[in-house]
This record gives structure tokens, sequence and C-alpha cells, in this order.
């Protein structure tokens, strides 16, 4: 079954505890949030403490997704606030490893994102620590741009690399009817969607198109 994670920075932001609990209902899997600091990307979101006042509301998964530099002195802050997982990027730390094994001392599960131009081979000697692998089919930084075809093939040698392994593909970036369909072909587990379900009529109806990768 292909996961949904709803990325929070699509949403209304004056209305968050009602969105997140209606975007519950319609049957997303999972809450990707966006922490972005000014620095590792052009843009400044939002940080542990709307996470720990969102938590109560939502029985989903909440992914933090740390777009930030040196992310291994805000850990606590968001495993605290009540992420299930935290991602950081490959990019802005020196030795995944001990991150991985930081995260997974505080309780919560680890991930790692990668952005477009950092190849696959970065996560060889990870893979099996790993939870949740996010593969970013956009520059991170900003929503709604276009998928990244090329993109694909190392969202498929990331499978090969997870094998039978417990971890989570996830594919964050672009993500709609048109490019769901290739992401899960690739060999997604998660999407990641933030623009194509939070801006659609019909949130229940643009989840499902995404889970059964109906291109439509």
């Amino acid at each position: 079954m292909i996961k949904i994670a709803p990325s929070l920075l699509s949403a209304d932001f004056s209305q968050l505890a009602e969105q997140v609990a209606r975007i519950e209902s319609a049957g997303a899997d999972a809450l990707h949030l966006d922490v972005m600091d000014g620095h590792f990307v052009p843009n400044l979101t939002f940080g542990a403490p709307l996470i720990k006042a969102l938590r109560p509301r939502s029985k989903l998964l909440f992914d933090a997704h740390l777009m930030v530099n040196s992310p291994q002195k805000m850990l606590p802050w968001f495993a605290k606030a009540g992420a299930d997982y935290i991602t950081i990027h490959a990019e802005a730390v020196d030795d995944i490893a001990a991150v991985i094994k930081q995260i997974h001392a505080l309780g919560v599960k680890a991930g790692v994102a990668l952005k477009p131009q950092t190849p696959a081979q970065v996560l060889q000697s990870v893979i099996n620590q790993l939870d949740l692998v996010l593969i970013m089919t956009v520059e991170p930084g900003f929503g709604g741009q276009q998928f990244m075809t090329d993109q694909l093939p190392k969202i498929a040698k990331i499978r090969s690399m997870i094998g039978n392994n417990h971890a989570i593909l996830s594919v964050d970036g672009g993500i709609n009817a048109q490019t769901a369909p290739m992401a899960i072909a690739a060999g997604a587990d998660m999407l990641v969607a933030g623009t194509y379900v939070f801006k659609s009529t019909d949130w229940r109806s643009a989840i499902q198109q995404l889970r059964l990768g109906d291109g439509k």
C-alpha cells in the first residue's frame, strides 16, 4: 500500500489544526513537516513549537524534514515535540551514521534526505541503519515546483539498495496525478504531496488518486 504524506507547507496556516484534522480524515498516512532555517535552503518556515502544538490534534505519523544547517543540536527539540521520524539532509552533516545513531537514541525513527545532485551512493554504508530515505525530486526550499524526471534512476537505485530492509522510500517534490505513477514504478513507498492535495477541491479523492498511481 502506497503511503501518502501531505506537506503541511501547502496548508492554510491560519487554520492549521483544522486542516490537519481534515487531512487525517481524508485518508492521509503521515504529515510531512518541512522545517527550513533560511540558510540551508532559501526559505524560512516553522519549528518544533508548531509541531508540539499540532501533535495532540492528530494520530498521523509526523515526519520532521529538517532542511537546516547543523541539525544535530536541534534533534532533541523535534523528538520532544512529538516527531515520529526525523529526517536530516545528508549534505548538512559530516558523519551521517553518527546523526542516525543520535536520532535513534532519542527514541525516534531516522531518515536521510538527498538533494537532486547528491548521489545514492552516499547512503551505501548506512542504508541498513535507516528507517526512511527521502529522495528530493525538486530543489528543496519551496513548494509547487516541477518534478525532475532525471531523479527516477536514483529512486530505483535506492530501492535496490534497501532491498528487503524495513526502510521506507519516500519521494518529495512535484508529486501529482501524472508524476505519482512514475515515482511508484521506480520504487517509492511513500509520496509527499503538498500543493496537489491541499489545493485540490476534494482532498480524499486527491489522496486516493496518488495512492493508486492513477495518472488519468
